[in-house]
Formats: C-alpha cells, sequence, structure tokens
C-alpha cells in the first residue's frame, strides 16, 4: 500500500510553530486518525506512524514545543495541555480526518495524549497511555513521599530546557543539596509540585476509552495502576514483566511473539466499536492473570533482626530488578524479616502491609524489598516518607507492587526493611529538612516492631494464555 508522508508547521495559540507530519494511505479519503506528541524527536515515531497508515488510520507526529522541529522553549509540563488543544482542533479540520480521533503517547507523550482528553476541547475517541509520567510531582516522588534521584537527575540533564537531548553526563548524585544538583530550566521547581497534580481531579470525568500499559519494574507502574482505576470511562490496564522501555526489554515474550502494537491496535478498533466495561491483568511467569479484586490471607512475619542503624552517609543501596541480593547479605542497616513457607500459587497485585515502627529521628524515609529466600530473587519494593514524633512507636501502611509471580509451595519470603535506597532515591537526612535541600546528615536509629502482609493469591487455573491475552482485553 502507497503511504503519503507530508511536513506542517501548525501555529499554536501564540503563534509558536509545532513540527507535525501526517501519515496517511492515498487510497483512504477519509479515515480515524492517531495522533502522538512527543518531545523525543518525531522522527523516531516514524516507523509507527506508517504502520498506523497501512492498517486503516492515519496518523499524525508531533515535536512538543521547544523540541527538535518545533519552535519555542521547552519547559517540561508547561505548554502541554494548550498544544495539545490546538493539534487536536488542527486533525479534526483536516480533510483526511473522519471525525474520529485517538491520543496515544508513551512516557511524556503519555501525558501529552491524557492532559489533551482531559481537556475536553474537540471529540476523542479513545486514548492510549503507556508508561506514563503523569506530571512532574508525580514522576519525581513516590506515591509515599520519598524523592526520587537518579531516574529524575538523568532526564533533566539531558532534556531540561533544550532543544535536543545532551550528551549523557556522570553526575555526583551525593552532592548536597539535590536541588542544585542539575542546572537546567525547571530543575528547583520540580522539587515543590504537588505529588497530585491538578490532571488527578480531571481524569474521572473522561468517559472515552483507556489503554493503560506499564511494566511491573517500571518506577511509575504504580500510577498506570491508578490512572487505569481513576478514569472515568471503560478502561483496560496491562502490566507486563516490563520496565519503562516496554517490550524493548523482552521482545515479544509476554504476548506470544507478538509487539505491542499489536495490542495498541486491537484496542484501537475495539474503542471505536463502542467498547465498555473495564478490565485488568498482570503478567504472572508465562501466562497473565485477572487484577485481583479481593485481598488475600493475612501472614505475620517473624523478625529475625529488628533493630538497625539508617546512616545517610552510607546509605543502603538499590540494587537494579534482576540483581542477586545476597551482595547485600552482611549490611547490618537492615532489619531482616521471613514468612513461614507459604502455599503455591500465583502472587499477582498489590501486596499489603501493616507496620509497627520506631525511629529515634523526626523524618525517614523507610524502604520495603521483598525477595525470595532460596534464591534472594528481588519481587518488589516501595520507599515511604513518613514524619512522627522522635521514640514513639507508630502504625503505618504500605503496598509493595504491583508485582506478578508464580511461587511453588514451599516458598518462603523475605522482607527487608532499611532507610535508604540510594542511588534511585535522594538519601533521608533524617533532620526534618527535605531531603532535596538538606546539607546536613544525621544517623537514625530504627526499630521494627511487627509487620503483617497481606499476599493477593490466585490459582494457577485464573491465568490467561499470552496467546489468548490482546483478544481478551478488547472483549
Amino acid at each position: 500500500m502507497a503511504l503519503e508522508v507530508e511536513g506542517h508547521l501548525v501555529p499554536a495559540a501564540d503563534e509558536v510553530p509545532l513540527a507535525t507530519t501526517v501519515f496517511r494511505s492515498p487510497e483512504r479519503e477519509r479515515s480515524p486518525v492517531v495522533l502522538l506528541r512527543s518531545p523525543y524527536d518525531q522522527r523516531l515515531n516514524r516507523a509507527e506512524g506508517k504502520s498506523w497508515a497501512s492498517r486503516g488510520f492515519a496518523c499524525v507526529t508531533a515535536d512538543t514545543r521547544g523540541r527538535f522541529g518545533s519552535g519555542g522553549t521547552f519547559l517540561p509540563y508547561v505548554h502541554e495541555r494548550s498544544d495539545g488543544a490546538t493539534l487536536l482542533d488542527w486533525v479534526h479540520a483536516q480533510d483526511f480526518c473522519d471525525g474520529r480521533v485517538l491520543l496515544a503517547g508513551a512516557s511524556y507523550g503519555a501525558y501529552c495524549a491524557l492532559v489533551t482528553a482531559a481537556a475536553r476541547t474537540a471529540p476523542v475517541a479513545g486514548v492510549i497511555a503507556a508508561v506514563p509520567a503523569m506530571g512532574p510531582g508525580e514522576t519525581a516522588r513516590e506515591p509515599g513521599g520519598a524523592a526520587r534521584l537518579a531516574c529524575r537527575a538523568g532526564w533533566w540533564s539531558e532534556h531540561g530546557g533544550t532543544a535536543q537531548p545532551r550528551p549523557p553526563v556522570d553526575l555526583d548524585l551525593a552532592h548536597l543539596p539535590v536541588r542544585d544538583l542539575v542546572d537546567q530550566p525547571g530543575w528547583p521547581e520540580l522539587w515543590s509540585a504537588p505529588r497530585r497534580g491538578p490532571l488527578w481531579s480531571e481524569l474521572r470525568h473522561c468517559d472515552v476509552p483507556l489503554l493503560a500499559i506499564g511494566g511491573v519494574h517500571d518506577p511509575f507502574a504504580a500510577d498506570t495502576a491508578e490512572l487505569a482505576a481513576t478514569w472515568g470511562g471503560p478502561a483496560r490496564l496491562v502490566l507486563g514483566p516490563w520496565g519503562h522501555l516496554l517490550d524493548s526489554q523482552a521482545p515479544g515474550a509476554a504476548l506470544a511473539g507478538k509487539r505491542i502494537g499489536s495490542l495498541y491496535l486491537a484496542f484501537a478498533h475495539a474503542a471505536l466499536n463502542g467498547l465498555t466495561g473495564d478490565g485488568a491483568w498482570i503478567a504472572t511467569g508465562d501466562h497473565w492473570s485477572h487484577w485481583p479484586t479481593s485481598t488475600g490471607p493475612t501472614h505475620r512475619l517473624s523478625v529475625a533482626r529488628g533493630v538497625f542503624t539508617a546512616d545517610p552517609a552510607n546509605p543502603f543501596p538499590s540494587r537494579a530488578p534482576a540483581a542477586d541480593l545476597s551482595i547485600d547479605a552482611h549490611r547490618p542497616d537492615r532489619a531482616l524479616l521471613h514468612s513461614a513457607p507459604l502455599p503455591g500459587g500465583v502472587l499477582r497485585g498489590r501486596i499489603g502491609v501493616r507496620l509497627r515502627l520506631r525511629a529515634d529521628t523526626p523524618d525517614n524515609d523507610w524502604l520495603l524489598r521483598l525477595s525470595t529466600v532460596d534464591d534472594n530473587r528481588q519481587l518488589a519494593h516501595t520507599i515511604f516518607r513518613d514524619t512522627a514524633p522522635p521514640g514513639h512507636p507508630v502504625e503505618r501502611t504500605a503496598e509493595l507492587g504491583p508485582l506478578g509471580v508464580e511461587l511453588p509451595a514451599g516458598t518462603r519470603l523475605r522482607l527487608e526493611i532499611a532507610g535508604h535506597h540510594w542511588p534511585r532515591h535522594a538519601r533521608n537526612p533524617h533532620t526534618g529538612v527535605d531531603p532535596v535541600d538538606a546539607i546536613e546528615l544525621r544517623l537514625s536509629r530504627r526499630e521494627v516492631l511487627a509487620v503483617e502482609f497481606t499476599l493477593p493469591w490466585a490459582a494457577a487455573t485464573d491465568a490467561v494464555a499470552a496467546a489468548n491475552l490482546i483478544e481478551e482485553v478488547v472483549r
């Protein structure tokens, strides 16, 4: 099938030119349109644009303001609502558009799609949001308030305030204060952004179909699940065994040899044909399981070592998802807890944790890292920031995951509780000063007094074969 590719400069509301490219088949006079916006160079979306155009859709790709072919200055998250509305209106006005427009994007591009849909300035037929980076505060801090460090410093030093990416640099992630670590526009203000931006209150009013795709190893997985739960229209959540790069890290393995694009295409057709209802799936080994609708049994953990000292000058380290955690076996700066042998089955969703804790400092981060005892395999982690009167026991709850794993009968789980997770997260100084502003560091004596798990178990018979997942998602 022949394709037509046309470049355009679309004026924004303030006349800044936005670079766009149209992919379409001359054999179709009018068709539904997929709009993709990204700060990562629309030329990288060329193959995707051609793929949509060869399958009955037109596709419009665009560089966000201040990036690559577009004019203006790139200020992350500042202009995406108004510029998205401009481009959506422009697409609707084109002769090749049949009036049905789907918004799609990954990471920052997913935010572009979502904020454009939430603006509700023109009709939208559906939204595809992959590994969404939901806003400045959402990317800067965990749901529990802990400050992310390595991924944010790396992204901002490469992309903040520049038309094209800068070469990666070796940042001194031990530099204090963190707020001065990167000298790029928007970096200091990033840390003052609210954890939940105004977009979230608008999502519940979006009534078109949504496909939210994430990975259990993606740092934004919890927000992806929350997006699907908050969305006002029909929502489909798919959490695969991926990180932020989706199936480029495990090509086709989770979808029976198919790429993510096959799921996108099936969803797009279903959205145009009146998709209804909600559904959620998470990868568990070689299969997929339905997202749990109820909690599981409660397990109390035995405390092997419950008293430790958290030292921000020698912080407990973060590890890659596939790392062998035996490397930390001799670290004294953690509490260590074990479960009794567990029944076999599929563990999927979020693990609820109830904790009784005590610290002698007024501001503390608590890392929970879950692994298997036999093979030291990391399953999930979470980190939250807590303020409490020094020396007073406090009751806290947290959630680990999302995760999906099949465990044989007799598996024992290990829970490590530490005070840092560096360099993935900034070091809490234990002084009461925000970790991004701290220059003074103090030791913190910690006690873990009691811990209970709520484990979301499922029988293996609940599994969905990878070959059937796409069909089930769009049913």
